[in-house]
C-alpha cells in the first residue's frame, strides 16, 4: 500500500479543499482505490461541491446541528468542544474513492474536503493511501 500524509492548517478555514492534493497523489498510480483518512477525534472528510458556497452551507448546518454550548458531557477544551467530538459521527473520518488511470473518479462538481469545527487544534494531518486494483 502506498501512503502519504498531508499537513492541513485549519486556523482560517473550517473546510479545507484537498482535491488537488488527492489528484496529485493519485497521478501515475493507475487503477485502484484512494482512501482519505483524518486521524483525529474531531474532524471528518466529505465529498461536496465547493466554490458555490456549499462549503459555507455545510459549516452553517453543522453549527446548527452541533451548537457550541454546555450541553455536552465531554467538557474539556474551549466552550462547546464536546460538539467537536460528535462531528465524526456526522461527517465520517474517511472517504474511499475509485481511481482510474491515476485520476480519482469524482463528479464534475465534487471536491474532497477536510471538515474541522474544532478551534483548539489548527494543525492537522490527513493520510492518503492508495491500493492498486
Amino acid at each position: 500500500m502506498d501512503t502519504t500524509v498531508l499537513d492541513v492548517d485549519t486556523s482560517r478555514d473550517r473546510i479545507v479543499d484537498l482535491t488537488a492534493d488527492v489528484r496529485a497523489f493519485c497521478r501515475a498510480r493507475g487503477d485502484g482505490l484512494v482512501n482519505v483518512f483524518a486521524p483525529h477525534a474531531t474532524a471528518g472528510i466529505a465529498v461536496i461541491e465547493t466554490g458555490a458556497r456549499s462549503d459555507d452551507d455545510l459549516v452553517d448546518t453543522l453549527e446548527r446541528l452541533l451548537p457550541r454550548d454546555d450541553r455536552y458531557r465531554h467538557a474539556h477544551g474551549s466552550p462547546g468542544h464536546g460538539a467537536d467530538h460528535v462531528l465524526p459521527a456526522i461527517v465520517a473520518p474517511t472517504v474511499v474513492l475509485p481511481v482510474q488511470d491515476g485520476e480519482p473518479l469524482l463528479g464534475i462538481w465534487q471536491s474532497v474536503v477536510f471538515v474541522d469545527l474544532n478551534r483548539d487544534n489548527p494543525q492537522r494531518h490527513v493520510r492518503l493511501s492508495f491500493v492498486a486494483g
